[in-house]
């Protein structure tokens, strides 16, 4: 059993939540935009933005986050819900934690009665999300999707 836990991000997560945040943006050597955090820190709890997060915490420390978002499709009736941004602190990689952020966005898209859930993962994260990859990719980029068959199935 796992010593962790996955929860929906809380308004007092911030303090922990930022060096997570910075951490993810040094990882892809993107500057952070003072008010681009703090615009998206906003949108999680805003009810009138379809932004939401999800953190996983090891007693009191947060150890990672996945935040996601429902978009409407001209293709599909139900909205797609896209895993936007996942990051777990190196420390705790290979522990589960980011297959269990991943699940809880799973279990949130399934129960909002998404059509799918999507997600771009990085070349340089290839080889720890094979499994959760599907398809090709350009610019570094390489697509995964769960179809709404298989969100019944999880």
């Amino acid at each position: 059993m796992a010593d962790f836990i996955v929860r929906a991000v809380e308004r007092g997560d911030r303090a922990q939540w930022a060096p997570l945040w910075r951490a993810y943006l040094d990882y892809y050597r993107t500057a952070e935009n003072p008010e681009a955090t703090t615009a998206t820190w906003s949108r999680i709890f805003d009810p009138l933005e379809p932004v939401h997060g999800f953190v996983a915490a090891r007693g009191d420390r947060l150890t990672g986050f996945a935040h996601y978002l429902f978009q409407r499709s001209t293709w599909l009736i139900n909205a797609r819900c896209y895993l936007q941004d996942l990051y777990v602190s190196p420390d705790e990689r290979s522990a589960g934690v980011g297959r269990a952020l991943i699940a809880a966005v799973v279990a949130a898209a399934k129960e909002a009665g998404a059509a799918n859930v999507f997600w771009n993962t990085h070349e340089t994260t290839r080889r720890r999300a094979a499994p959760l990859r599907r398809g090709g990719g350009a610019h570094g980029f390489h697509p995964a999707l769960y179809r709404s068959a298989e969100l019944r199935g999880c």
